[in-house]
């Protein structure tokens, strides 16, 4: 009996161990083996490829279980690595909340090929030159590596179809291509979707002109910036646009994805939804001594002749974008000034409009530089019942301590627990949090790559439209 039963297990035992022996690992494809994560302490490991933007260092402001703390950098050598290496120091020694990050640094010429070749980690994070970002993240995809890439992905229409193919590529060898939109973890985006959503409260989403469209948004900016306690320093390529991107294909990433993400939420959108209406550019202009504040360099780059006009560098940081999205017409404008007024900082203003009200998110002086979100209903409404059910709504979301004070006769805004309130540098940790959920699932929501290749089309699109393509 034992003899007939031995050869029996020991097929069976082999089959187990090569089902263990793949935990963790995941299935072959094409010469590498995609990793399939499980949530597990330390399974993650990080590659920071050519940190030139300080969002690199943003996504290890904090630890997380599932990362391994040894991150492996690889990059040329130069200013740009050794300001990232300072930031990260800077998160191991401060005062409180400590990380405890152990930065193994390549710096060399070759340091694509040899990161492709090593194969150290399995999520690369790309944050930098956005002229050579779409190659990196097409190459690594190929290589087998996960990726989560700071925004913009892709700066032109010529490089578009590079980013619709690393997509193609992420999505056969089983790996995810993610980018870092902070923007939807504010609170009061947040909110400004969640009562959109609601029919009672907000009815149904205008469809909009040129000149009153469905929804707006405005995001105004500084260059310099203090960022993580210090004056930030900026690259000399941060200022030109063939390196950095101009502003209509940069910081509008952040608002067409809001767009998208509040106005059709959880749709998948195409191509074909979008319809570029105007668009245009304009520069921001900075003398030697602006220009060497934030950078700490005493003249502009060669390679910045071309756009100095009178002693003056022109920047072109700044964008507008008024489209179709199914239909709806959205306007986003980017703002890129030298330096904020006394306490003040970077702001994000947003309209939507339903039939039923409005939502509007404004963050000026009356509102202290913070965040606000109005509601104001239309002239049919009753203003009465609109209130008790606006009450009753706010109470079922789920952030807790949220509540209603009327500011006006058919206008109120949503008073916000400071708990609830966190600044733009921790929505990197919340980004990389979400993203570890996706890795650990194996798949991105069905929605999200369809809309980033969306995202991009509508911005590159603009660019070529403000600048007299077709």
């Amino acid at each position: 009996m034992r003899r007939s039963i031995l050869p029996i297990m020991t097929l069976i035992l082999i089959v187990v161990l090569n089902s263990c022996a793949d935990n963790g690992k995941g299935n072959k494809k094409d010469g590498f083996t995609a990793t399939r994560f499980t949530g597990a302490k330390g399974e993650v490991k990080l590659i920071t490829l050519d940190p030139g933007h300080f969002h690199a260092a943003l996504v290890q402001k904090n630890m997380y279980d599932q990362i391994n703390p040894e991150v492996f950098v690889y990059s040329p050598a130069g200013k740009d690595v050794d300001e990232h290496v300072k930031r990260i120091l800077g998160y191991n020694t401060r005062a409180e909340n400590k990380t405890a990050w152990f930065e193994k640094v390549y710096r060399g010429s070759d340091y694509l090929e040899k990161m492709l070749s090593e194969k150290k980690g399995n999520v690369v994070v790309v944050s930098g030159n956005n002229r050579i970002k779409s190659d990196y993240i097409r190459k690594s995809v190929e290589a087998g590596f996960n990726v989560l890439a700071d925004k913009p992905m892709v700066i032109t229409a010529e490089q578009f179809p590079l980013l619709e193919d690393a997509f193609k590529i992420a999505q056969k060898n089983g790996v995810l291509l993610y980018d870092i939109m902070t923007e939807r973890f504010s609170v009061t985006t947040m909110l400004q979707r969640e009562l959109s959503m609601d029919p009672q409260v907000f009815g149904n989403l205008e469809r909009g002109t040129s000149e009153k469209p469905a929804i707006e948004m405005t995001s105004v900016h500084y260059f310099y910036k203090n960022v993580s306690g210090n004056v930030l320093v900026r690259p000399a390529w941060f200022f030109d646009v063939n390196q950095q991107g101009e502003g209509i294909v940069d910081v509008t990433t952040h608002l067409v994805d809001l767009v998208q993400w509040e106005c059709f939420p959880e749709q998948i959108l195409q191509k074909n939804d979008i319809q570029i209406l105007t668009a245009k550019r304009w520069p921001t202009l900075f003398t030697k001594e602006e220009f060497k504040e934030v950078t700490h360099l005493d003249s502009f780059p060669e390679y910045l002749s071309a756009a100095v006009k009178d002693g003056q560098l022109n920047v072109f940081a700044n964008g507008e974008i008024v489209y179709k999205l199914k239909g709806a017409v959205a306007k986003v404008t980017a703002v890129w000034n030298y330096k904020a007024p006394e306490g003040e900082g970077d702001t994000h203003y947003s309209i939507m409009r339903g039939s039923l009200s409005t939502l509007e998110i404004r963050q000026g002086k009356e509102e202290k530089n913070d965040p606000t979100l109005y509601i104001t209903i239309n002239k049919s409404v009753d203003s009465r019942l609109f209130a008790d059910h606006l009450t009753s709504v706010i109470k079922t979301l789920p952030q807790e301590g949220l509540a209603i004070e009327k500011v006006g006769e058919r206008s109120w805004k949503v008073v916000i627990p400071n708990s609830l309130i966190v600044g733009h540098e921790a929505h990197f940790a919340q980004v990389t949090m979400r993203y570890l959920e996706y890795l650990k699932a194996g798949k991105l929501p069905e929605w999200e790559v369809p809309n980033m290749i969306t995202k991009y089309y509508t911005t590159t699109s603009a660019l070529k439209f403000a600048k007299g393509g077709n």
